[in-house]
């Protein structure tokens, strides 16, 4: 299962490609799947974007019976623009339970690695049932105004690419509310800005930064302009009064399925 960009540096891909190699050996793990994420996959990147890539993986059935499993997570040290990092089976999916939306984001990212294509088609399902709107609406509200308090808390000029840390939550954050019978929102931040019926003015502002990133190293520095900060703001605003705080409990029959996938997939690598 692989899926990548022509563009990306095959000197790079083959740094990802050994340390994937490298799970296997060191840690007696099996990865189900190995993406790209970050700006890359969201469709919004620079010429200097870093590579982020992210894993889901297995240990051998004996791991998980032990009175002092390994941790739950593997991390390579960050090597220039190259940061690798992934969660154990487990506990990706009681975070996908618990309405994290980074792991429907992993299951759909455009880019992949390697992995089992299998494996993603039974837990993007999987997803697709359990994932709770509530939930993952909530997710990209404190995601959101984190990033808006911490790179637009006042009129200082910023990074202009940083805008979009903000400006992808609040239009997931639209989209959800738009789709109201669906919790996985398009991980492709073009799409979503398709999807969501923005006004004019601020998809042709969005359009012109999306083609200005794409091509430019360094955007400059500027406060966040006005019809974005409306957006982000009210986006922000609409969602704590449409969507209830309380988190929904993750049905029986939700962990359920989640045991049975996970059982499966150990069994199988085993």
């Amino acid at each position: 299962m692989r899926t990548l960009s022509a563009d990306f540096d095959p000197a790079v891909v083959a740094a990802i490609d050994a340390r994937l190699d490298a799970i296997a050996y060191e840690h007696h793990a099996t990865v189900l799947l190995a993406i790209e994420s970050g700006s890359r996959a969201w469709g919004f990147p620079s010429p200097d974007s870093d590579y982020d890539c992210r894993f889901i993986y297995v240990r051998r059935r004996e791991d998980y019976l032990t009175l002092y499993p390994p941790r739950d997570v593997i991390e390579f040290p960050l090597e220039g623009e190259l940061d690798v990092n992934g969660w154990d089976l487990g506990k990706a999916l009681r975070l996908l339970l618990k309405g994290n939306a980074v792991v429907i984001e992993w299951l759909t990212s455009p880019y992949a690695y390697a992995g089992d294509a299998s494996f993603r088609d039974e837990a993007l399902a999987l997803a697709k049932v359990a994932a709770h709107q509530v939930a993952i609406a909530r997710h990209y509200l404190h995601l959101g105004e984190r990033q808006r308090r911490t790179y637009f808390a006042d009129e200082r000029a910023v990074e202009i690419k940083k805008l979009f840390y903000a400006l992808r939550p609040a239009m997931a954050l639209r989209w959800l509310r738009l789709h109201p019978g669906a919790a996985v929102a398009p991980m492709h931040f073009p799409t979503l800005v398709v999807e969501s019926e923005l006004p004019a003015d601020v998809t042709t502002l969005v359009h012109d930064l999306l083609a200005r990133k794409a091509v430019t190293r360094e955007l400059g520095s500027a406060p966040l302009p006005a019809p974005i900060a409306a957006l982000i703001d009210k986006e922000f605003s609409d969602a704590r009064g449409h969507w209830p705080t309380a988190l929904p409990t993750p049905e029986p029959a939700m962990v359920g399925a989640a045991n049975e996938l996970f059982r499966r997939w150990v069994s199988r690598s085993s």
